[in-house]
């Protein structure tokens, strides 16, 4: 019953935790755009981010946390992931985050559990699915989502200069019509051309930003027309219509292999969840694979485990 009190006890406050630190993402995000939006130097810009920070207390342990990223080579990393799925987050501030609740989750696990083992596993998967499945699956998510609507968008400015107007004003018409992504992605080409860097800079800049080929050939092809010459309206219709066949055949592919990519998560997680049950109903009948060769057993297992999710997963991948 105490364990059970402790428990939820800790869950609440975890809940509290992730409440608060929702509510403070947001209000950066405002706090950051009323920054562009009013004519402050760069000392009052560091001041306001400084004073935008997650938590002011916990200040110190962020920027021991970013030079440590900074030793390690990952703080660029996790900026460039954090930036494209638009989480509002620095990488001290998302580091100390993901490790505070893979340790108040592994404590759950241990108080209900009474398992160490099931604890750590717990804490890892916290780890793991934070990374793989929050900032990853938003940047996959919202790349599927920019790609489905740049046919649209690029028949919608082909349109405008068919009608008569410049090509910046004709990306400007389509972000006021566009849902996001794709008008939060042209909206800051937009702003950066509005700072006075050259469109297709900015476009480009965009590109490497997504890491989509489609937008890659876009700018390629608009770079080269502007060399060459000839109407652009037409190449951007062209462009259209290609993307258009290809998502055509993308998502059949997807309906055809999303069996396959199912079966690798089935296949690899339930070793996982029968261990972690077996470990939480019987502790005992699992001790001999603790000791001498049982861990090299164990560890032959994970690494099979994963060699054959990698596995499955590279067969059901076609690249369309």
């Amino acid at each position: 019953m105490t364990a059970l009190l402790a428990a939820l006890a800790v869950g609440a406050g975890l809940a509290v935790l992730c409440v608060a630190v929702l509510m403070r993402a947001r209000e950066r995000v405002a706090e950051i755009a009323a920054i562009l939006d009013l004519p402050y130097g760069e000392q009052d810009v560091a001041a306001a981010e400084k004073s935008a920070s997650l938590l002011p207390f916990i200040e110190p342990g962020i920027q021991m946390t970013n030079r440590a990223l900074e030793r390690l080579n990952l703080i660029e990393k996790i900026r460039s992931e954090l930036a494209r799925a638009r989480i509002a987050l620095r990488p001290g501030e998302y580091v100390l985050l993901t490790f505070g609740a893979a340790f108040f989750g592994g404590l759950i696990a241990w108080l209900i559990s009474a398992q160490i083992v099931v604890a750590v596993m717990i804490a890892m998967i916290i780890v793991w699915a934070s990374w793989r499945l929050i900032v990853v699956g938003r940047v996959s998510r919202r790349r599927k989502a920019f790609e489905a609507q740049m046919p649209e968008a690029l028949s919608l400015i082909a349109s405008s200069l068919e009608a008569g107007h410049t090509f910046q004003h004709s990306i400007q018409m389509m972000v006021e019509e566009a849902a996001p992504p794709l008008n939060e992605e042209f909206g800051r080409v937009l702003a950066e051309t509005a700072l006075g860097d050259p469109l297709l800079d900015a476009l480009d800049r965009m590109s490497q930003r997504l890491q989509i080929p489609d937008v890659a050939w876009v700018v390629q092809a608009i770079r080269i027309h502007q060399t060459v010459g000839g109407k652009l309206a037409e190449l951007l219709m062209t462009l259209a219509e290609f993307m258009r066949a290809r998502e055509e055949i993308r998502r059949e592919v997807q309906v055809l292999t999303a069996e396959g990519r199912l079966s690798a998560y089935v296949l690899g997680g339930l070793p996982v969840f029968e261990f972690m049950l077996i470990k939480t109903f019987n502790p005992n009948y699992e001790k001999p694979m603790f000791h001498g060769g049982g861990l090299v057993a164990l560890f032959i297992a994970g690494i099979s485990v994963l060699f054959g999710m990698a596995m499955i997963k590279k067969l059901a991948r076609i690249e369309v």
